[in-house]
């Protein structure tokens, strides 16, 4: 509650939310006027931003083959670089997930929610010194919604009939009705690009806080600040960043702990206690939506067998999982990817419990026999090779035979990932279920990487998508996750916290339940104090 608090002037202090706006929010933590007035005015001093100084972030998840088009942008590094230099239309809210401005000014939606018209910011400058126009905002979106593009954005996309410039404004045309339109738009993709990027997608010229200066996949990446950035009063308090690749968690960890960087990511659990005894470092916990998984392609035998797939579901050890590889810091997965956090999160589906006599039920029904294969890798998700093995003990007590392959960390996300029938996962979560369900369970998503391949889920989740009568939409969404999770490839044994670490000098850290490192955004929200 403190810290939600603290979040709260500080969002006033750095002029994202007007006082009203706070004392709302604080009068609907219980808070009286006279204590939300209080809170205020100490708490949004003691959070001033400073501006200057060299940020250092020592990040996991580069990869040699990582690519700056930013409809390629797979990996955590990427997804954190990509935010130094570019904007989207629509940005989230950090608390609640709400659409909020950003690129666009505003919008508003046709009663049926079909067409949408976007007010497009004026006068804001690329890299490059060009003025950003419509026709660029046009144009990226039409690229991203092109399947030559390979873009991870082309899932949630699909329903977009026209896209087109009408009276200096933006207008997206859709098949059918979708009232989460300006929350998709916030997809890590969707960076604004001079002519859409279709010329140069990999220049890295954007309308961000920051200038790209150096690029070395799977090695570092340097930025300066942007002079001319349209939102300066809000972000980009450092003058310079440097990110530097260490997929290595001990290096990440004595890095921080003897000050060569200043933030890291993706911190082992069972190395926060370990870390919490360097006075010089801060443990930052994040909930949200992020899962870890094992995912099986539902297409590929031995997995096309859906009694198999119910029994590797129950040979999972959920609670175990938690416990041993999140430290508690996280909690159970049903092996649907929704949680609490998303509106309209369907109650009621019976919690899945690891049960070795039910698993050996189903193993002994598929027929299968010998062992399955599973791939696996650090960089996979904190803790992965372990919960590979501790998964690899608790089917044995099934009668199931595992065998773990533990795969190189580079190349992992084109080699292993989307490829291998069998192999361990993670995702950052997205901001609706739409959204969600478009990127990874639509037959037609790029990034299925379970191989659902379900006409009557495609058919209800478009159907959910147009459907104003939320009452109607929630039951919809109840019946698509029950279909994942009794006949999908997915197993989500649990909803990681997001655990970081960051020297005491950071300060401004905005914990984000968008996603990970802020939801990527920690090196233009956060600044120095020597």
């Amino acid at each position: 509650m403190t810290e939600y608090k603290n979040y709260l002037a500080n969002q006033v202090m750095m002029g994202k939310m007007n006082r009203r706006e706070f004392m709302g929010r604080a009068a609907a933590l219980g808070l009286t006027i006279s204590a939300a007035g209080t809170l205020f005015s100490t708490s949004a001093a003691a959070q001033e931003p400073k501006r200057g100084g060299h940020l250092k972030l020592g990040l996991e998840g580069a990869s040699a083959t990582d690519s700056l088009d930013p409809a390629k942008a797979l990996s955590q590094f990427l997804f954190c670089a990509n935010r130094n230099w570019g904007d989207m239309l629509v940005e989230s809210d950090p608390l609640t997930g709400a659409a909020v401005p950003a690129l666009a000014e505003s919008w508003e939606p046709s009663p049926d929610a079909a067409v949408w018209t976007f007010k497009i910011r004026k006068g804001v400058m690329f890299h490059d010194g060009k003025e950003m126009t419509i026709d660029d905002v046009v144009k990226t979106l039409q690229r991203h919604t092109d399947e030559k593009s390979e873009s991870g954005a082309l899932g949630v996309l699909k329903s977009i009939k026209t896209i087109e410039e009408k009276g200096g404004d933006l207008v997206v045309t859709l098949t059918e009705g979708n009232a989460d339109l300006p929350l998709l738009l916030t997809d890590y993709h969707l960076i604004i690009q001079p002519g859409g990027g279709y010329e140069n997608s990999t220049a890295a010229i954007g309308t961000g806080p920051y200038k790209l200066t150096s690029f070395e996949a799977g090695v570092r990446a340097t930025f300066e600040r942007n002079p001319n950035d349209w939102n300066a009063a809000k972000r980009g308090f450092v003058d310079s960043i440097e990110m530097i690749a260490m997929n290595d968690a001990t290096a990440r960890i004595a890095a921080l702990s003897s000050g060569q960087v200043h933030y890291i990511n993706r911190v082992d659990p069972k190395t926060v206690n370990l870390l919490k005894r360097a006075p010089t470092v801060e443990i930052l916990s994040t909930s949200g939506r992020g899962h870890y998984v094992f995912i099986m392609h539902c297409n590929t035998a031995p997995f096309d067998n859906n009694d198999l797939r119910l029994a590797l579901k129950y040979s999972m050890d959920r609670e175990n999982m938690v416990k041993t590889i999140l430290g508690g810091y996280g909690k159970v997965g049903n092996d649907f990817p929704i949680n609490e956090t998303y509106a309209l999160f369907p109650e009621g589906i019976e919690q899945r419990a690891y049960d070795p006599d039910k698993a050996a039920f189903h193993y002994k029904k598929s027929g299968h026999s010998g062992p399955v294969l599973l791939r696996t890798s650090d960089v996979a998700f904190p803790g992965a090779v372990d919960a590979a093995v501790l998964y690899q003990d608790s089917a044995k007590k099934a009668g199931i035979e595992i065998e773990v392959k533990r795969e190189p960390g580079d190349g992992y996300w084109s080699n292993v990932w989307n490829v291998q029938p069998f192999s361990t996962s993670y995702w950052g979560g997205r901001p609706t279920q739409d959204q969600m369900y478009s990127t990874a369970y639509l037959s037609t998503a790029d990034w299925n990487d379970t191989r659902f391949l379900r006409p009557d889920f495609d058919k209800l989740l478009l159907e959910a998508r147009s459907e104003l009568d939320e009452t109607k939409r929630k039951d919809m969404y109840r019946t698509m996750a029950t279909m994942v999770r009794d006949e999908g490839g997915l197993i989500l044994p649990m909803f990681n916290d997001f655990v970081n670490a960051s020297t005491k000098q950071v300060k401004g850290y905005v914990h984000d339940i968008g996603n990970d490192m802020s939801n990527g955004y920690v090196a233009t929200r956060v600044w120095l104090d020597a």
